[in-house]
């Protein structure tokens, strides 16, 4: 499949191409925040209208049981949030607030796996990340010279901001910013701060490994290397390495050579289990002090976390967001972790809302991912996704996440569209389970 033939073929597609192919453009108007959200409602108002209104030669709409999974869950969080906006007594206007919040957030978690369902091809997203990575390569100097020449670290903040949101830095156009700690530079590009770029910088590699022209494939890796690099995350280099042997390790499991590879690796690790141990330790400790101010914060966030849940909201959390004392910075309790921040706001009640649909993803997705290139893809993408549940918010990043959302969808309907293709089914505007891939499809 070639640049010329690889277009835009149906609504959905051409909707979502040109949301993220054009994340410069909406990033330089201030609207990346809002396009996320507006695309997900949009085609889910399509997706519904597809099930109202079902055409005979229309392909059934494909729901396997994970997306339902990830939609209980996300119904979930925004039960916890009313509960926890009662107990609290918060009052009908701030709960009205955050439920908005939520349709911005944790709903797209289950909206965008939902819009993966509809007819899109992966090789339009994985090309898309591809454009993203050479507009990247292409203005890494204007950022890098922004920087040398001493301009204005942040250009302006857009308008858009009146909508609402997190806060400023959403609607900010940032040049790069300065390290407090090292005193070196760091570069956001479009998003809010400069860890998250390691976050999107990941996904978008795994989805240019999959593209199969080589030029498009190579210019998408080196513009998400570059992202990664840009970010200074030491998580973000972390996953860009552990994912990539990881998705590695799974394609070659069904080899039988590996096999033997496996247990002589297991008998070696054996033997030398104590040294390994010192070593990742070791490894651990530098992985800390790297940045050792932003680790005693991390740490604080979540001592003060877990004991305010514990003592004071167990079940179904504090309703909303609170900002920490000084010790922290002021930053919100729980932030930088997508597990202590369920705990404090949704409690107990709102960690299980994520992790069950995590682990419903992940155990059908490792079923056929180590003979289906796509599962593989989308295990990788979830992969980094539980990475980053450990250093960043997920709610809060959904407007940037949400392509590798999509995949995952795709992924759990991969299936069922094989299973079509082969015998066809009687019409139904909704189909239901899953179905075992073909032994060594790709």
């Amino acid at each position: 499949m070639d640049s010329q033939t690889l277009h835009p073929e149906n609504f959905p597609e051409r909707v979502l191409w040109y949301a993220l192919t054009g994340t410069y453009l909406f990033y330089a108007l201030g609207a990346l925040y809002i396009v996320a959200p507006v695309i997900g409602w949009i085609l889910m108002g399509y997706l519904v209208w597809r099930v109202a209104r079902p055409v005979a030669d229309q392909p059934a709409l494909q729901i396997p049981l994970p997306v339902w999974a990830w939609i209980l869950g996300m119904v979930v969080m925004l039960v916890a949030l009313i509960v926890g906006h009662f107990d609290y007594g918060l009052g009908m206007g701030a709960t009205i607030k955050s439920t908005i919040g939520w349709a911005k957030g944790w709903a797209l978690l289950a909206v965008f796996p939902l819009i993966g369902c509809l007819p899109v091809r992966p090789e339009l997203l994985y090309r898309a990340a591809c454009v993203v990575g050479l507009h990247t390569l292409l203005l890494f100097p204007v950022f890098v010279a922004a920087w040398l020449v001493g301009a204005p670290s942040t250009l302006y903040v857009s308008p858009l901001k009146a909508v609402g949101g997190p806060g400023p830095e959403f609607f900010a156009v940032s040049l790069y910013e300065i390290d407090p700690g090292s005193g070196l530079p760091r570069w956001r590009l479009f998003t809010p701060w400069a860890p998250a770029v390691g976050f999107i910088g990941n996904i978008y590699f795994i989805f240019a490994r999959q593209e199969k022209q080589r030029h498009w494939r190579w210019l998408g890796m080196a513009g998400a290397v570059l992202m990664v690099l840009m970010s200074g995350s030491r998580l973000g280099l972390l996953a860009l390495i552990l994912v990539s042997a990881t998705t590695w390790g799974i394609s070659q499991i069904v080899r039988p050579g590996m096999l033997f590879l496996g247990g002589a690796a297991l008998a070696w690790l054996g033997m030398a289990g104590v040294f390994i141990q010192q070593a990742i330790e070791d490894f651990w400790e530098a992985f800390k002090s790297a940045r050792a101010d932003s680790t005693r914060v991390r740490a604080a966030l979540a001592r003060i976390a877990m004991h305010r849940w514990e003592d004071e909201a167990p079940i179904w959390g504090h309703g909303v967001v609170e900002r920490g004392p000084h010790l922290v910075e002021y930053m919100p309790i729980g932030s930088h972790h997508s597990w202590l921040g369920l705990l404090f706001v949704k409690g107990i009640v709102g960690l299980l809302a994520l992790a069950i649909p995590m682990a419903a993803s992940a155990l059908d997705l490792l079923l056929r991912a180590a003979v289906c290139q796509l599962e593989r893809t989308a295990l990788a993408v979830l992969l980094i996704l539980f990475l980053y549940t450990f250093g960043e918010n997920l709610e809060i990043l959904a407007y940037l996440i949400w392509p590798g959302l999509v995949l995952l969808g795709a992924a759990h309907c991969a299936p069922l569209q094989r299973k079509n293709q082969t015998e066809p089914a009687p019409y139904s505007p909704i189909l239901l389970g899953n179905e075992p891939c073909p032994r060594f499809q790709s």
